[in-house]
């Protein structure tokens, strides 16, 4: 899957832990996401999150859905890394990066939100 982006400033890069999906982004994340649902919790992704045409994801990843299937989570094909979530919906304009994707010193400053999952 590969997608054009919404800027032509210099791009974030990452990928996952093989090399084999790489992602760029718009720009580097102020914020991220601990998201405390059932998968993310055990992915460990920290989130952060972009309109559709700012984020290009390029190499083939295995996809994921549960509960209401409304998102698809992204995984490399040959790593496992979770790598991003997009939207079944696809008149939904945002989609979910693991930040953990790109290098450490892209997101370290960032302030990190904490969602509650259930019960």
């Amino acid at each position: 899957m590969a997608r054009r982006l919404g800027f032509d400033a210099r791009m974030i890069e990452g990928s996952c832990h093989c090399g084999a999906v790489r992602l760029e982004v718009a720009s580097a994340p102020v914020e991220l996401t601990s998201c405390a649902c059932s998968i993310c919790s055990r992915t460990g992704a920290l989130l952060t999150y972009h309109p559709l045409k700012d984020v290009r994801i390029t190499g083939a990843t295995d996809v994921y859905m549960w509960g209401d299937r409304m998102i698809e989570f992204h995984r490399c094909k040959t790593c496992g890394c979770f790598t991003h979530w997009l939207p079944v919906d696809k008149d939904y304009d945002r989609m979910g990066v693991n930040a953990r994707m790109m290098p450490r010193e892209i997101w370290s400053g960032a302030r990190v939100r904490y969602t509650p999952g259930p019960d």
